[in-house]
């Protein structure tokens, strides 16, 4: 059980064990490397929890102890910022990793990370996957491309966000939103408060707002509580193509 980077230990319940075999996230690092992982001790040793929605399971500057995969459900990964404001560093779905910036860099999470819906996770213990990594040059090696390229996203999105306005800015997190999690029913099939998109954004809620509202007004998008949509994308992403920033998916 991944005790250390737990916010709150019995509030997340230990389930049975989800075989990687019966998982349908085909683009999971672990499920793509089945075939030479299939019957060693880091499949076996395997923990498997469920988050309720709001829940954090990782605390942000709790000793690194190992990866978390989402295997079902929503996640928001963020950092603490100057005067502790909180900076979303991106929304992760099922099949994706959390946790694996400080992995055999830091003794300590750079991040923490919060359930947006009910969620289960797949855990591996970081002693489980430095061997899984030694035994399986395939598997480092993949690895290994998985960093490669969340580095090069890292790097544009830090040249790509420096140059934009404000409202470029809440427009690109629109985009990104559509492209990561689509729509339901007219809706951005992500609802998130407008201080999200000001976390994500690297703005404030009262820009976010006004934003919002000059979108509406350009019947760009369409507005319900929480709920965005998006009316005009072709026009949207002509407004941010001179960035040429559309990597994040």
């Amino acid at each position: 059980m991944p005790s250390v980077a737990l916010h709150t230990r019995s509030k997340h319940r230990l389930l049975n064990d989800v075989s990687c075999g019966a998982c349908q996230n085909a683009n999971c690092l672990i499920k793509r490397n089945l075939g030479i992982l299939s019957g060693s001790n880091f499949l076996n040793n395997k923990s498997t929890l469920k988050c309720k929605k709001g829940q954090q399971f990782i605390m942000e500057g709790a000793p690194v102890n190992g990866l978390f995969f989402i295997l079902k459900g929503t996640v928001k990964v963020f950092r603490t910022g100057i005067n502790g404001r909180e900076q979303i560093v991106r929304f992760a779905k099922e099949g994706e990793i959390i946790g694996h910036r400080g992995f055999g860099t830091e003794e300590y999470y750079s991040i923490g990370a919060i359930a947006l819906q009910d969620s289960v996770l797949c855990y591996f213990s970081k002693e489980d996957l430095q061997d899984a990594l030694l035994e399986t040059p395939k598997f480092a090696y993949d690895l290994m491309l998985f960093y490669a390229d969340e580095l090069n996203r890292s790097e544009n999105k830090v040249k790509s966000i420096s140059q934009m306005t404000v409202r470029e800015r809440v427009i690109d997190t629109l985009l990104y939103i559509n492209r990561k999690f689509g729509d339901l029913k007219g809706f951005l099939n992500l609802p998130l408060s407008r201080r999200e998109y000001a976390d994500y954004a690297g703005t404030t809620e009262e820009q976010v707002i006004r934003v919002f509202s000059a979108l509406k007004k350009e019947k760009l998008i369409a507005a319900q509580g929480k709920k965005i949509g998006i009316n005009n994308i072709q026009l949207l992403k002509k407004e941010i193509s001179e960035h040429n920033y559309f990597l994040d998916t």
